[in-house]
């Protein structure tokens, strides 16, 4: 099992690399390697060996996700509620947005003890796939990583182990 991730850290190393990550995330977009794709997915079993979600939960605390119809109808069911009421008490849509998002953070369904969804077998399906290693081509997500590394650990590793193997395109 991963060791426990210690948080200020975690802040203090991404603070402190946040430009040049995001340097390297645009050289990446705009040189397009095509070894890209492969060494992302031969990275990210590394990153979750040594990344425990329940020591963090950063994205829950830090970030909303996007809430699809389906997901809305979804969660409603599972709660007991018609998707207008879960959108009324839990969502709000941003200016000239179609998109829905959590009203509050943290995450209304995160459990801050433990760390858990308290509605996990029915959660949106952006947080199931977050932080998304697992959508090709990589640098259409590349946006999506140029965001979650500064709130994910493990996007933060994947972005370190990518900086290992590819070197930054001039």
């Amino acid at each position: 099992m991963p060791a426990p991730l210690n948080l200020k850290s975690f802040a203090q190393k991404q603070r402190h690399n946040k430009a040049k990550f995001n340097a390297y995330l645009e050289s990446l977009l705009d040189a397009q390697p095509e070894q890209l794709d492969a060494t992302v997915a031969a990275a990210a079993p590394k990153v979750w060996e040594v990344t425990d979600c329940l020591s963090c939960a950063n994205c829950c605390k830090k970030m909303s996700p996007t809430f699809t119809s389906a997901d809305i109808k979804r969660i409603a069911s599972h709660l007991k509620m018609t998707p207008k009421a879960f959108k009324e008490k839990y969502l709000y849509q941003p200016p000239n947005d179609t998109d829905w998002m959590n009203r509050s953070q943290p995450c209304q369904f995160l459990n801050l003890n433990d760390n858990k969804c308290s509605i996990y077998e029915v959660r949106p399906a952006d947080c199931a796939g977050f932080p998304h290693f697992d959508k090709f081509p990589t640098v259409d997500y590349m946006h999506v990583h140029q965001q979650n590394v500064a709130y994910c650990p493990a996007t933060y590793n994947l972005v370190e182990r990518l900086m290992d193997a590819i070197p930054e395109p001039k």
